[in-house]
């Protein structure tokens, strides 16, 4: 098999002389210190740096070694391929080589779509805005795409791509979770936009990144066991977001054809309606919930308990349901600073007579004062039919 030569360790340098000769110089680079590992020589024409130049490249062949990386038939490509890139583009090398690959062994190389592959090597290399994907592409790796390219091709992936790229995905997370997938894991986040103007699917809504004064849109993760996804999909920026899970579930369950998944979500889409759905469609589920909105009887059993670090108790809700409730003292340090902090900033701003009603609401300090005992408890939703716990 043949080697990939790879210069970890030593350069070579052209170092201008006073009497304006050129020294050509090997050297290393070790624990961020630079040493003159050879000095070829001196020349003053270009035919003699450039004869000193190609014994220096000889050298360090010879005395760095090469590293077997690449063990297959596209040995002789590889390497035909490095020998064409320049010093300063070491450095952009190894993201194509890696990512690359691992891009072509998940299946994505069957889509055919040579922009979609540089979009997502440079997101995972080096995350950005549209316009720094094209100045990262033109400056590092020679290619030229205009911003209008990538809308465009945005506009292809809603109209068809993005179907084939979930499809791939999915047959990708079978292999690695197995082909039955028996648990779903799902979160909502929102991405809002820098205008005034709403349509169809950009509204305004609650943000939670605070943008309430922006459109905004929904968009849905469905993952498996490992954060593996699964698929995606978009909702109006006004909408619940209690009001995503059914319709997405729905979506990939018949597409994928997921039999009866165990579905784990936070406490935002903990809606009766929810629930309800889940148990008539036999789902297993584990759904995050908040003491405040239990009723009075439930809060005095969890207050009935006596805690300490770690402790898991199960509550009966009623014949479907029961509560798992942890508590962690790390959790409960956390909120205990929070509040204090929060109250010392109140009562600052009392004592200098600035505190406003605005004071109050943000940070959720009127939370605070309405209840300055706040019990860190977690608590966890599932289908007692089933037998399994998750409280691991």
């Amino acid at each position: 098999m043949g080697a990939a030569k790879l210069f970890f360790d030593m350069f070579i340098r052209k170092n201008k002389n006073r009497n304006n000769s050129i020294s050509v110089q090997v050297i290393s680079k070790k624990s961020g210190k630079y040493k003159i590992v050879k000095t070829l020589g001196t020349g003053r024409t270009e035919e003699e740096i450039e004869i000193l130049y190609q014994r220096a490249k000889q050298y360090i062949q010879e005395n760095e070694g090469t590293i077997n990386l690449f063990v297959n038939r596209d040995d002789a490509l590889i390497e035909s391929y490095l020998s064409t890139i320049k010093n300063g583009q070491i450095q952009v090398i190894g993201p194509e080589l890696i990512f690359g690959k691992i891009y072509d062994s998940i299946g994505f190389e069957k889509l055919k779509e040579e922009l979609f592959r540089h979009l997502v090597i440079t997101r995972l290399y080096l995350p950005g805005s549209k316009l720094k994907t094209i100045d990262y592409l033109y400056r590092f790796m020679g290619v030229t795409k205009s911003v209008d390219e990538i809308y465009r091709f945005l506009d292809k992936m809603s109209e068809g791509v993005k179907e084939k790229i979930e499809d791939i995905a999915f047959n990708h997370t079978k292999k690695i979770v197995g082909k039955n997938i028996s648990i779903l894991f799902y979160d909502l986040t929102t991405l809002h936009f820098e205008s005034s103007d709403e349509d169809d699917l950009r509204k305004t809504g609650f943000s939670k990144a605070g943008k309430h004064q922006n459109p905004q849109i929904y968009l849905g993760l469905l993952v498996s066991v490992g954060g593996y996804p699964i698929g995606y999909d978009i909702f109006e920026g006004n909408i619940f977001e209690g009001h995503t899970l059914i319709p997405i579930l729905e979506k990939f369950e018949t597409r994928f054809k997921i039999n009866k998944p165990l579905v784990i979500a936070d406490a935002g889409l903990l809606t009766k309606s929810n629930v309800e759905e889940l148990q008539k469609r036999g789902c297993r589920y584990i759904i995050g919930a908040r003491i405040k909105n239990e009723t009075e009887e439930i809060k005095e059993k969890i207050l009935a308990e006596a805690w300490f670090n770690n402790r898991t108790v199960s509550i009966n809700k009623d014949n479907h349901r029961r509560l798992v409730v942890s508590y962690s003292v790390k959790r409960a340090g956390k909120d205990a600073h929070n509040r204090k902090r929060g109250l010392n900033r109140l009562e600052k701003n009392l004592k200098s007579g600035k505190l406003s009603k605005a004071n109050i609401n943000n940070k959720g300090y009127n939370n605070t004062l309405n209840s300055l005992v706040n019990y860190p408890l977690k608590l966890i939703t599932r289908n007692m039919k089933q037998t399994w716990l998750g409280m691991d």
